[in-house]
């Protein structure tokens, strides 16, 4: 048995959602009918239902009381969703469909965590990449190929380095126990500051699959950009995985993931990913989808 959503109504406005989490305790929050955090609140319920695992480890942090305020979770503690007006979940039975999901199938998994750095400190960001926007230089790749990866890069970000480094650090047992992966000790954290505007893209790669790499342990992408948002597309595709002589390959399935403003995300470098398309019609790099990104060493 497996699902579809089937969100109604199909137009985007403000659900009424009361949140039933473990304990007994209930919140009711508003959120949009197509915002990301809601669809991940009934994937959730829905996969539980048919005891199927989540598609990963999630935090929600949902802001309340007018943004002076945020409400924070675990998935495992989410126990319901009461939405109102109704949200439907449509039930499909894949029993006998040839399409029913592959038990060889290795799920990816993936944490992101939203408000990742302070008001003040994401606005300085901002400004300090826009100040530098001269600085930024092509991306490539070690095998040269132009066309598949397009985006502008800052390798040198001395002012908030350390910053980010120190954060990331400091989550790192948190994130590895969410992933199900034994711990490890961190011997380096790389970071670079990635810009995506019109027609950018990363096609499927992975992170550790050479010699130089093979260290890289976990993945990161930090989004943020000004607001209101100038660009659409640029979601982070994390591929399913299965093991075909003895060599982990890509699935057909995947995660997608949103690039929610000041969130940050972390799954394995071993996953196939890819970025999306980016469509950024004032071609401003000010409006672009701008990325720390980089890899935990063990």
């Amino acid at each position: 048995m497996s699902i579809q959503q089937n969100l109604q109504p199909s137009a985007s406005q403000n659900i009424k959602v009361q949140l039933l989490l473990a304990g007994g305790h209930q919140y009711t929050v508003y959120l949009n009918s197509d915002t990301t955090i809601l669809h991940s609140l009934l994937t959730i319920i829905a996969a539980r239902a048919y005891k199927q695992e989540s598609a990963s480890s999630k935090l929600f942090q949902i802001p309340i009381n007018e943004g002076h305020a945020v409400l924070c979770f675990s998935s495992d503690q989410l126990v319901g969703v009461v939405t109102e007006p109704p949200v439907w979940l449509q039930q499909v039975d894949n029993t006998n469909n040839n399409n029913s999901i592959d038990s060889n199938i290795l799920n990816s998994h993936y944490i992101q965590i939203d408000n990742f750095l302070s008001s003040s400190e994401h606005e300085q960001l901002i400004q300090y990449v826009l100040a530098r926007k001269s600085h930024f230089i092509p991306t490539s790749t070690s095998t040269s190929d132009e066309n598949y990866r397009r985006s502008m890069v800052l390798y040198s970000f001395p002012e908030f380095h350390e910053l980010i480094i120190n954060k990331i650090k400091n989550i790192v047992p948190d994130i590895t126990s969410k992933l199900n992966i034994p711990s490890f000790n961190i011997s380096q954290i790389e970071g670079q500051i990635t810009a995506h505007n019109d027609g950018n893209y990363y096609k499927i790669h992975n992170d550790n699959g050479s010699p130089d790499t093979a260290k890289r342990e976990l993945t990161y992408v930090y989004y943020f950009y000004q607001e209101p948002k100038r660009f659409s597309g640029g979601e982070l595709l994390i591929y399913d995985s299965k093991i075909e002589n003895n060599y982990y390959v890509q699935a057909e399935s995947y995660k997608t993931v949103e690039p929610r403003n000041n969130s940050i995300v972390f799954f394995l470098s071993r996953y196939m990913h890819e970025v999306l398309p980016v469509s950024c019609p004032s071609q401003d790099f000010a409006d672009s989808r701008f990325t720390v990104n980089g890899w935990v060493h063990r």
